[in-house]
């Protein structure tokens, strides 16, 4: 065993029987190449990555590459998913070093943690224009010992990069619907009408991207908007990155029709993904978006939620060491298992006897099943039957094999959006299950990774850990906000607003004016880290700027609100001309220029006349809602509910946009006419 043995992350006891002398992140692994001079080889990859399970395999393992690694530098193993800080400081150098970047990220440091030589992954032997990783070895390690000057003008490159991102933040522009215009008609220019989604292979959700779009076409009522989420989502859930027998979206197709995964789950993709799909849904009412989203939350409860509320972070790409192999099929596994339902079953998934995946094949819906029931000479309901019936049929069949590995890691950001989500669904759907999974998950975050308004970043097997960043702060309180919205429990409101004061506190800073992913008194690194885009998922800052404008709207803070105003402002040009890369900062935009809905409903939660005005808000997509309810102790501290009395002894709504308020109605069908025009700003 190395060093690594010691962690907790399921990634780093991966190598802790390498051959490799690995060191965990620390200070013992610092002072040590400061006192022998030697540089730094670190690595950095994730527990579901297919790329970093093959470099372990050729090169970590293999006692050669092993004894050059040990001989020339200290070796140091990284989780990107516990320490996104670390990610995301050298995994820019590398992108500024080589145009492009992903994991494993390989890159070597001085002694003081400077890059000055980096990549992806290397092969064992030179290939395909690859040196392998011995030759890139000997390079880096020739380079620290004899080229110090060349070692010097790198990292001093290196450093006038990291300076620049601390610059005072200014101003690029005005908060003016034009940016929301151009923002939608940039992303749009992207649009793959063939197979939905945007630009070609390797193609990635872009849930955010979609969201914005829905959004847009709700308030421009532009029917062409709505069709390229519909069509994108759709396309997603009937490909092979949708999982057709268990539930739950894979990380992202390697083709530009979504037929062949990346087949890695990743509870972040899910979340915003089964977010979008309950929004998408309460425009379409589309019965298989439905389905899809429901069976994806089936999926994260039955497979993915620890026993004490938490939700664990991945599943493997891999088992029994082949990539995908838990998921594909034979066209003979489906007659064995089938029988009179497998002609039927195999036209609705595509399936032939020469396979769409190295003889295997991926289970997708490349037809409509209209047309496939037309062609089999029978009703779409009888498809239906014979789809449902051959789904539950399979699994068991797949319940057999061998499982991809799962990182049972609970991270808090990815459980704060996974949070938001069902929340949202269980509010929408009204699903009773949904709500209490969600709300055993909030409860579970706010005993086990709050302390004091401060956010620890993870759990596994029963240990907190690591001082959380910017994205875990905001992204547990927004989900937060969102079971209060289904509860109208104040507790979750109070603990939103409290890690909202705890963001101003730790995570802004007032020379610079702009939010850091990291607090101020967490670990010193070579810079600071601040993303401002979105990435896989929304960035710190673009949650923060969500969250400080609904906690400011819901308390009457308006300090909050101008705060993540300014922000908005440093990137108003930004998100106009680059838009793809801000999907979820575009939304915050939007609800600060066009401004929120603001409905209060006023009176008991438990009573029927409430929970029917309730319903009637649920029922309706409204992008820019924010609610509250309640009466006496409930409304403490809510400004929405303020000096708000009920009438005539009964439920009360008030619909409020821009400080203008429509007359307090007491039955839904009032309400809904308050709410549907949705130009009405």
């Amino acid at each position: 065993m190395n060093r690594l043995a010691t962690q907790t992350s399921p990634y780093l006891l991966q190598h802790a029987y390498n051959p490799v002398d690995w060191y965990p992140w620390g200070p013992e692994a610092l002072a040590r190449a400061r006192a022998e001079d030697k540089p730094i080889c670190l690595s950095i990859g994730y527990s579901a990555c297919h790329w970093c399970h093959v470099m372990e395999r050729e090169s970590f393992e293999n006692d050669e590459t092993a004894r050059l690694m040990n001989e020339l530098f200290i070796c140091i193993k990284v989780d990107r998913e516990e320490r996104p800080d670390i990610d995301a400081i050298y995994m820019s150098a590398v992108q500024a070093m080589t145009g492009q970047g992903g994991w494993p990220l390989t890159i070597f440091l001085t002694p003081d943690g400077a890059p000055y030589l980096g990549g992806t992954y290397f092969p064992p032997e030179d290939r395909h224009g690859m040196p392998s990783f011995r030759r890139v070895l000997r390079v880096a390690a020739d380079a620290y010992q004899n080229r110090r000057a060349d070692i010097e003008r790198a990292t001093s490159q290196v450093r006038e990069l990291y300076a620049h991102a601390q610059q005072p933040a200014e101003s690029t522009g005005a908060l003016e619907p034009q940016l929301l215009e151009r923002a939608w008609r940039g992303i749009a220019q992207r649009y793959d009408p063939r197979h939905g989604g945007f630009n070609g292979a390797p193609k990635f959700p872009q849930a955010m991207a979609l969201d914005y779009l829905l959004r847009t076409s709700y308030r421009t009522e532009n029917e062409s908007v709505l069709d390229m989420a519909r069509t994108s989502f759709r396309s997603m859930a009937r490909g092979g990155i949708y999982d057709q027998i268990g539930g739950g979206f894979h990380r992202y197709s390697v083709d530009d029709r979504w037929l062949v995964p990346h087949f890695e789950k990743m509870l972040y993709d899910n979340a915003l993904l089964v977010q979008l799909g309950c929004r998408l849904f309460l425009v379409t009412r589309d019965g298989e978006t439905r389905r899809v989203i429901e069976e994806t939350v089936d999926w994260v409860s039955r497979e993915m939620t620890d026993a004490t509320g938490g939700f664990y972070s991945s599943l493997d790409a891999d088992s029994e060491g082949e990539e995908g192999r838990f998921y594909v099929w034979s066209a003979q596994e489906l007659t064995v298992t089938l029988r009179d339902d497998a002609t039927a079953a195999a036209a609705y998934w595509g399936v032939t006897p020469g396979g769409n995946f190295e003889g295997h094949n991926i289970l997708h819906v490349p037809n409509e099943p209209a047309v496939v029931a037309s062609r089999l000479h029978i009703s779409l309901e009888e498809l239906e039957g014979v789809v449902a019936r051959s789904r539950a049929a399979l699994a068991g069949v797949r319940a057999q094999r061998v499982r991809p590995a799962r990182d049972e890691k609970i991270l808090a950001s990815w459980n704060g959006l996974m949070l938001r989500a069902v929340a949202e669904c269980a509010r929408s759907l009204g699903r009773g299950d949904y709500l209490e999974l969600a709300r055993r998950n909030g409860e579970f975050l706010f005993r086990e990774l709050v302390r004091d308004n401060r956010v620890l970043r993870t759990y596994t097997a029963g240990t907190a850990q690591i001082a959380g960043y910017l994205e875990d702060h905001a992204a547990v309180a927004l989900g937060a906000l969102a079971l209060y919205e289904a509860t109208f429990d104040p507790v979750w409101i109070e603990r939103a607003r409290g890690l909202a004061q705890a963001i101003v506190r730790w995570f802004w800073d007032e020379n610079t004016r702009m939010f850091f992913d990291t607090a101020s008194d967490q670990e010193a690194l070579i810079t600071r880290p601040r993303e401002v885009t979105d990435n896989a998922t929304p960035s710190g800052s673009s949650l923060a700027v969500e969250l400080l404008l609904r906690v400011g709207a819901v308390g009457d803070d308006p300090a909050l609100g101008e705060r993540a105003r300014w922000v908005l402002e440093t990137l108003a040009e930004p998100m106009a001309r680059w838009a793809p890369a801000f999907g979820h900062l575009l939304g915050a935009a939007d609800l600060a220029i066009r401004g929120a809905l603001e409905v209060a409903i006023v009176g008991d939660p438990s009573r029927e006349d409430f929970q029917h005005l309730a319903h009637a808000v649920s029922s309706r997509y409204l992008p820019a809602l924010i609610m509250a309810g309640g009466m006496g102790e409930q409304a403490n501290g809510i400004a929405l509910l303020a000096q708000r009395p009920m009438r005539q002894g009964l439920a009360t709504a008030y619909v409020c946009r821009r400080s203008v308020c429509g007359e307090p109605v007491t039955d839904p069908s009032g309400l809904l006419a308050q709410l549907t025009d949705p130009r009405t700003s």
